[in-house]
């Protein structure tokens, strides 16, 4: 569905980002009142998809005036299949991006100065969709069918480490549930809150089995930045980071307002969905916390587990990153 949906704002990151290439990298504008105290600095916000439920808590802190009581002005960026998200925040043509842990460290290795600041979503909604009347109710179950699977995805060399899958077929995912809903041998990757709900609706009964169950489970929705802004910036940083912090609060409380904002935004994710997103994003965000005033919390334990499994699915190649350099939680 990921896939499927880019067309609705795709042009709109076109016209944002396309022309940035030959100009220097920029810094968040300042614009300073007779106060200084009235100081506001605008930012901009790359996302890594297009508006949806996965960056709720985000413009929950726009809607709610969070990022305005903190004297920030966002310019939340729509993204879509291509846009360079990681490579835009290390060359300063977006102050903060959002990505996904795992990318993190692979560009990183790249040499993209990328950090995390916040990880909203603890528990990776990353699943393997298959039919419930298929029989398999486990991950050692998936042989003699063929899954849909996008050839970058860094599980897959996990999953390819762990299991045997016998005579799986893995073909290239093309964004679309219609050949999932054709062929009962056929499973597909899926975000918890996505593709599932879409299936239903269509009449297929889903049995979800989530990739961070056998252990890969990269921090999602990550908030980044770079490591100049950190050093030059802190309070930036910080305010920011508090702001999202409320943000994703408020939005798995309350996410009813917020929602009606990115309908706005993204026409194809409708209500119903969003709510659904919602639900299955609380505890997604809640469940692993030290307490629970430390949404988006992040450990170096998560991060040093997730570089080794990135080396041992063959994603990174072994010492080609930090994983201790890839974070900062000075903001939590």
């Amino acid at each position: 569905m990921r896939f499927s949906l880019f067309l609705t704002l795709a042009a709109l990151s076109m016209l944002l980002f396309g022309g940035c290439s030959s100009e220097p990298p920029a810094e968040p504008i300042s614009i300073r009142n007779e106060s200084p105290a009235e100081k506001v600095d605008e930012v901009e916000l790359a996302l890594n998809w297009l508006p949806e439920a996965e960056h709720g808590g985000f413009f929950a802190a726009e809607v709610h005036g969070l990022f305005a009581e903190r004297q920030l002005k966002v310019k939340i960026i729509p993204g879509g299949p291509g846009v360079p998200v990681i490579q835009n925040v290390a060359t300063g043509k977006a102050t903060f991006g959002v990505t996904n842990a795992d990318q993190v460290l692979v560009q990183r290795a790249q040499e993209a100065d990328v950090v995390a600041v916040f990880a909203p979503i603890q528990q990776s909604p990353r699943c393997i969709m298959v039919h419930k009347t298929s029989g398999i109710t486990k991950f050692e179950d998936l042989k003699d069918m063929t899954l849909l699977i996008k050839a970058n995805q860094t599980f897959l060399g996990f999953l390819r480490k762990k299991l045997p899958l016998t005579n799986v077929q893995i073909v290239d995912y093309a964004g679309s549930v219609g050949p999932f809903l054709q062929d009962k041998k056929i499973g597909q990757q899926a975000y918890v809150f996505s593709e599932p709900f879409l299936v239903e609706k269509e009449g297929a009964e889903p049995l979800n089995l989530m990739v961070s169950d056998i252990g890969f489970n990269p921090y999602t929705s990550v908030l980044i930045t770079r490591a100049e802004v950190i050093e030059k910036q802190p309070e930036l940083v910080r305010r920011i980071v508090e702001a999202c912090r409320l943000g994703w609060r408020k939005y798995l409380d309350e996410p009813e307002t917020t929602n009606e904002h990115i309908h706005s935004l993204n026409k194809e994710m409708g209500l119903e969905i969003l709510a659904f997103g919602t639900r299955t994003l609380k505890p997604l965000c809640e469940t692993g916390l030290s307490s629970p005033e430390k949404l988006g919390e992040m450990t170096a334990q998560r991060w040093t587990t997730l570089a080794d499994q990135l080396v041992e699915g063959e994603a990174l190649k072994a010492g080609a990153v930090d994983p201790s350099k890839a974070f900062d939680a000075q903001f939590e």
